[in-house]
């Protein structure tokens, strides 16, 4: 039973961890629900909407000083309907009002905080509000008893900030231009990059820092396209710095959302999967480009964090992880410098706490936080006379001591609702990081959560968002679409497995079929079978992770090339006009839509390999497939080219040359000579 003693309200039948987490308050909350708006209407009473997300800090904060306080909670219920709702499960209602936040104040961020009419208008918008009025802000007493006086006694304005409400958001829906997004903006966003890069500590931008994994990918390709060796040292400063900061998770790995400093030091510490999915992409690809351990060590550790923390026992994978426990930020991640010689000895500790800067006066509010920021393990080891190598095992020894101490603590909050979308994201990386590092458990994860997601999130064909305690809810935004595609050709280039591929074709129909604006191109958020809000939003600006329709734009031009399907070359094609006026001398802000630009505008080459799946000439030719950073390349592989039929049908009819595994290599689907030779074939596809 939590601390206060109230009855539940009606969130206690929800199923969302957020929603659940409100369920105790003294507020009478409402779900969104057709119930909140009637009674809204029935009694006139404006709307109260709150939309945050359970491993939120500042929703926690605001919770605790305002909806578990009898004060706020009497206001609220007798003036207004309050309705809760998680972002992470209706993106929909997020998407739009948050909008609607950033257009009134200039910024947005949760807890979001809306107060609207009951035809569900906004008439003022904010974040989080203190209890009473401080550092500058209204106390959200303050602001109730204000704005229902206003709705009660001022009809006429509150109609007259909706009325330019709903002007504004007429004007924010995308109309297709006539000009065409070229080759220019894919420099542009290079360009773009280069201004904001962070020379000393890696990194977009200043403090807040998010470490925006969709720039990474889009350098690394750009790298691979132009060969310029300014986009591989701004990916590598970056993944490098993030590494040897303390966002990274130096005793239990994985990466923590953002930084709050400049340096990667201080990390708000609650994890979320979508980043360490987006990440382990990242790193994966560098070290396929460069070689260097370090990628391939920070890979394999977001691996071994993901399974021990964030794999349910369903073989899916939780949303995210708090950043507070027992009401403190970061408890469960910081440590005393005492604390290390307890757990570690005299001899072992005093090595860790030079390597990671633990001090006695901490570096973060009297504690620390593991980091290599300031070190460099070659002098430290030299000047312990130790090599390397003996350095790095007795560091592993500390992290796996520290981490079994650390084990025995009150573990933070998981929420651990299955989002289809995320579990995408996860799925693709565990596929690609598993064929490069030749890991064959983390490919079996992955096909265990593409599994559970096929028999867990489908109401019929129709795809769903959300699982939790045994419901699916939610038709599917085209995130989940998207991030969905994503996973199946990942998982096809992984196995080769011509039923992935299948199933991918499948979902992007489905997917054009839902949420393509047939006048207007680009996808919208929500499918044209889901609940109408006041706003049906498009959006191609990437967040802390890529937009739906970057990624859908990207996984339509990679299947087009898997499958020779041009008409889903055809739906990017039309999106560059979709998104001119949005992205022209801005590409920055959709850095992963410039990656299908990046294909489109350079050549690229489709690989058909028909041999018997025990051919080491197949064998050879795959392994170099998957070792390779090749983004222009595709490949379709089979024993028999009739696999192919209604799947690629341009390689149906091709012919093995004497049984041997033979190879076609095809440029914009214009094949030249096949080839049983190996190595000339290796030449074609990397050389020309």
């Amino acid at each position: 039973m939590p601390a206060n003693q109230n009855a539940p309200n009606r969130l206690i039948n929800e199923k969302s961890p957020y929603l659940l987490q409100h369920a105790y308050n003294p507020v009478d909350w409402y779900a969104w629900s057709t119930e909140a708006f009637q009674k809204a209407k029935q009694e006139n009473k404006p709307i109260f909407l709150s939309i945050g997300y359970s491993t939120c800090h500042w929703c926690h904060v605001m919770a605790h000083e305002s909806f578990e306080d009898e004060d706020v909670a009497a206001i609220l219920n007798e003036n207004f309907i309050s309705i809760k709702v998680d972002r992470e499960e209706r993106p929909d209602i997020d998407a739009v009002y948050m909008k609607v936040c950033q257009m009134m104040t200039g910024h947005g961020g949760w807890p979001l905080t809306i107060f609207m009419t009951p035809d569900k208008i906004p008439f003022y918008a904010g974040t989080y509000f203190p209890k009473e009025s401080k550092y500058g802000l209204p106390g959200i007493k303050e602001a109730l008893t204000q704005l229902y006086a206003r709705f009660v006694n001022d009809p006429d304005h509150i109609d007259e900030v909706t009325d330019s409400v709903t002007a504004a958001l007429k004007q924010t829906v995308q109309s297709k231009s006539g000009e065409r997004l070229t080759k220019e903006a894919v420099d542009e966003t290079y360009e773009q990059l280069k201004k904001s890069f962070d020379d000393t500590n890696g990194g977009f931008g200043s403090a807040p820092k998010f470490p925006q994994p969709q720039n990474i990918l889009f350098l690394l390709r750009y790298y691979h396209f132009t060969g310029k060796s300014g986009a591989l040292q701004m990916a590598e400063v970056t993944l490098q710095s993030m590494a040897a900061g303390g966002i990274y998770d130096h005793v239990g790995f994985g990466f923590a959302r953002y930084a709050t400093d400049q340096e990667w030091l201080v990390p708000h510490f609650e994890k979320m999967l979508y980043d360490n999915a987006l990440l382990l992409m990242a790193y994966t690809e560098c070290y396929q480009i460069t070689k260097k351990p370090i990628y391939e060590k920070i890979s394999k550790e977001i691996i071994a964090f993901v399974l021990r923390e964030m794999k349910s026992s369903e073989d899916a994978f939780y949303s995210a992880i708090d950043a507070d426990s027992e009401g403190v930020e970061g408890k469960y991640y910081v440590w005393g410098y005492e604390e290390i010689f307890r757990v570690l000895g005299e001899e072992l500790g005093e090595l860790y706490t030079k390597v990671y800067d633990i001090t006695p006066d901490g570096n973060f509010e009297g504690k620390n936080i593991p980091n290599l920021l300031r070190n460099n393990l070659r002098k430290i080891a030299q000047k312990n006379k130790l090599t390397e190598e003996k350095l790095r095992q007795k560091l592993k020894d500390a992290q796996e001591k520290l981490l079994e101490a650390r084990e025995e603590r009150v573990y933070p909050h998981v929420d651990d609702k299955i989002l289809t979308s995320w579990n995408g994201l996860m799925i693709a990386a565990f596929a690609k990081a598993g064929r490069v590092f030749k890991d064959n458990h983390s490919i079996k994860a992955a096909k265990e959560a593409m599994q559970f997601i096929e028999e867990n999130l489908y109401h019929g064909k129709r795809l769903m968002a959300r699982y939790r305690d045994g419901e699916t809810k939610y038709n599917a935004y085209i995130d989940d679409y998207a991030f969905l595609l994503w996973a199946y050709v990942e998982l096809y280039n992984t196995s080769f497995s011509i039923d992935y591929l299948r199933k991918g074709k499948e979902l992007a129909d489905q997917m054009i079929g839902l949420f393509w604006d047939e006048t207007d191109g680009g996808f919208y958020f929500s499918g044209d079978d889901s609940e109408v809000l006041i706003s049906r939003e498009k959006e191609i600006y990437d967040g802390a992770l890529p937009s739906g329709n970057s990624v859908a734009a990207v996984m339509l031009m990679r299947l087009g090339y898997l499958t020779g399907e041009l008409k889903y070359l055809d739906k990017v094609e039309e999106m560059y006009y979709t998104f001119f006026k949005d992205l022209d001398g801005y590409g920055l802000a959709s850095a992963y839509f410039m990656q299908s630009l990046l294909l489109t505008e350079n050549p690229t080459k489709e690989v058909v390999v028909l041999g018997a799946a025990d051919a080491p000439e197949r064998k050879q030719l795959l392994e170099m497939l998957h070792e390779k950073f090749l983004p222009n390349v595709t490949a379709i592989v089979s024993d028999q080219a009739d696999h192919f039929s209604g799947i690629a049908p341009f390689a149906a009819a091709y012919k093995q040359i004497d049984q041997k595994t033979t190879i076609y290599v095809c440029e914009n689907f214009s094949c030249h000579q096949p080839t049983s030779d190996i190595e000339h074939a290796k030449h074609m596809i990397l050389e020309g």
